[in-house]
């Protein structure tokens, strides 16, 4: 069984991550969400291991002290961090796992695991960013400018990622997704165990017509 694949989705707010997310895991077999650690208490209906894993402050600290992050943040005093334990089970079992943090968070990741693959989410226009903040009708219009004054600075780290993913239509963006994630296994670097078996399987054949 080959390994997966760790991949990372950021984006705009309101360049539709998670919706991508949502439909990519309906829509096809083999991925994995990673499952953040979190110092906050639990929502109604949120389960311990599904939703997050409810960490207390000591043991937060304690993941810390042992590197058990790929990466970790505060926010809002709470802490917030991507267990390297589970993410690594998902992978060993053969699933892609797909992980949705911010630029910061991402390049502590990539840092650490440089095979993992950044993709920027992103809409095909700056007007038809804003369009979606205001169509939420959740945000007042001070938020929303917050928010398109946020994504002028985060345009900045956009070279830093691996993909750019406009995300136009859904359907079609989700498909695209797939198809970019899957490629990845074709690179030599994923592709280790099957050059080694026909590798050995060629040098066997050469034998036995000596």
């Amino acid at each position: 069984m080959n390994k997966g694949i760790l991949v990372i989705l950021s984006g705009f707010s309101g360049s539709g991550k998670g919706t991508l997310m949502k439909r990519l895991l309906e829509k096809y077999d083999n991925y994995a969400l990673s499952v953040s650690a979190t110092t906050r208490s639990p929502r109604p209906g949120e389960r311990n291991g599904v939703d997050y894993f409810f960490k207390t402050e000591e043991e937060f600290s304690h993941m810390i002290e042992e590197d058990a992050f790929l990466e970790y943040a505060c926010y809002v005093n709470h802490s917030y961090g991507t267990p390297a334990a589970y993410v690594d089970e998902q992978l060993n079992s053969g699933k892609d796992v797909i992980l949705e943090i911010e630029i910061q968070g991402a390049l502590k990741v990539k840092a650490k695991r440089p095979d993992t693959v950044l993709i920027f989410v992103t809409p095909p226009s700056a007007q038809e960013l804003e369009k979606r903040l205001i169509g939420r009708g959740t945000e007042t219009p001070e938020v929303i400018r917050h928010r398109m004054a946020r994504a002028v600075e985060e345009a900045d780290s956009m070279g830093h990622y691996d993909y750019i993913l406009v995300n136009d239509t859904v359907e079609e963006c989700v498909d695209e997704l797939h198809r970019l994630i899957q490629t990845q296994h074709l690179q030599t670097g994923h592709q280790k165990d099957f050059i080694r078996e026909i590798r050995g399987e060629l040098k066997e054949r050469e034998e036995h017509r000596k």
